[in-house]
């Protein structure tokens, strides 16, 4: 997966969107990454990188960021054509 835009979830880190630059065991380095702190519209991880979200005005998405080290991954979900747009299309959440 890696060079591809994936959904990450960490132990206790939160839940990461972003290109896969590198992995090893659970550390996992994404490049222009979001966190996706809070989604509308999704049941499941799983359905958000497949479908994305259907309330993305209701959606809590950060700022991208370059790059992140995720030190917690427990998993790892490639994302669809349509998810990518959806959550790369919604609103930066910040104050």
């Amino acid at each position: 997966m890696i060079g591809k835009k994936v959904i990450v979830r960490g132990d206790r880190s939160g839940v990461f969107f972003g290109v896969l630059a590198e992995r090893k065991n659970k550390e996992v380095k994404l490049t222009n990454c979001r966190c996706l702190w809070y989604w509308s519209g999704a049941a499941s991880l799983s359905q958000l990188s497949v479908d994305g979200v259907a309330n993305p005005q209701e959606c809590k998405f950060t700022v991208t960021v370059s790059e992140i080290l995720v030190l917690d991954a427990i998993e790892i979900i490639p994302c669809t054509e349509k998810a990518i747009k959806s959550i790369e299309g919604t609103w930066e959440w910040k104050m």
